[in-house]
């Protein structure tokens, strides 16, 4: 299959919203959590997520390329990025119909070397119903000896609206691995993070950083955000306290930013 023949190609699943889904989501962020919603921002990352058996695994702990995901040539894999237009709400209970169509592939070439970066797009249905618009972003880049290393990003100017600090853990990681049946073996298998993808350690998921801007937004503002876009503008390894932070953007938009126990700004968003 030509990589371009997998632009528009699309499947779906089902998953329930469970009982216990919610009290494992809650417990695993309590109390970096919005607390007036029936089901927690962010559960929806741990619906329908792609499972195969381990014969089909690759090497990084991802389902092999070629079955949900184009197959590049590229080994490293790393979520980017997305957002979120939000349309309704879940609920408990709630059986949820979850789309997913490749939108887009396009090669670069970066400061790391060659990259490709796939546009996903994830539509959650409750009966007839859209509650959530996903855009999803991946880039794959080639096998090097290190891992790519991005140019630090200045913080802004600190007008910080609301903070949470947050330390994060091996069990709360493994925890989150778990929720969203998360194989890649940058969160928890340490000899693989640094003696073959290169990192100075574990890496803290992208979406669990979204989610913990995404919570702390809706603290903020009092509900759920209409929408929310993030990126991916530094890889965050485990250990020490980390900085979430909201803030007003030179234009006056409400924008959010993950810092790492040294400053760096790992995580960006804009929210609405």
């Amino acid at each position: 299959m030509n990589v371009d023949d997998w632009i528009g190609h699309s499947f779906s699943r089902t998953d329930i919203i469970t009982p216990r889904l919610v009290a494992h989501f809650t417990d695993t962020f309590t109390p970096h959590i919005y607390a007036h919603s029936d089901v927690p921002l962010g559960v929806f990352w741990c619906l329908c997520p792609d499972t195969v058996p381990a014969s089909d695994a690759g090497a990084d702990g991802h389902p092999r390329l070629g079955i949900f995901l184009p197959e590049i040539g590229y080994e490293r894999r790393m979520w980017a990025g997305g957002s979120l237009t939000f349309s309704g709400s879940f609920k408990t209970g709630d059986n949820v119909t979850k789309t997913t169509t490749i939108r887009d592939v396009q090669f670069k070439r970066g400061q790391s070397g060659n990259l490709c970066f796939v546009t996903i797009g994830h539509d959650y249905h409750v009966a007839d119903d859209l509650i959530l618009s996903e855009r999803q972003d991946v880039v794959y880049r080639e096998t090097t000896d290190n891992a790519a290393m991005l140019p630090p990003v200045t913080p802004d100017a600190d007008t910080t609206l609301a903070r949470w600090q947050v330390t994060p853990t091996t069990l709360m990681m493994f925890r989150y691995s778990a929720l969203t049946f998360n194989g890649h073996r940058i969160h928890y298998d340490q000899p693989y993070a640094t003696g073959v993808e290169g990192y100075d350690g574990l890496l803290v998921h992208g979406p669990m950083q979204a989610t913990l801007l995404l919570n702390l937004a809706a603290t903020h503002l009092g509900q759920s955000p209409a929408t929310f876009s993030y990126r991916g503008v530094a890889p965050l390894v485990l250990g020490g306290t980390i900085d979430v932070t909201l803030t007003r953007d030179a234009n006056d938009h409400l924008a959010g930013s993950v810092r790492a126990a040294d400053g760096t700004v790992t995580t960006k968003a804009k929210i609405t």
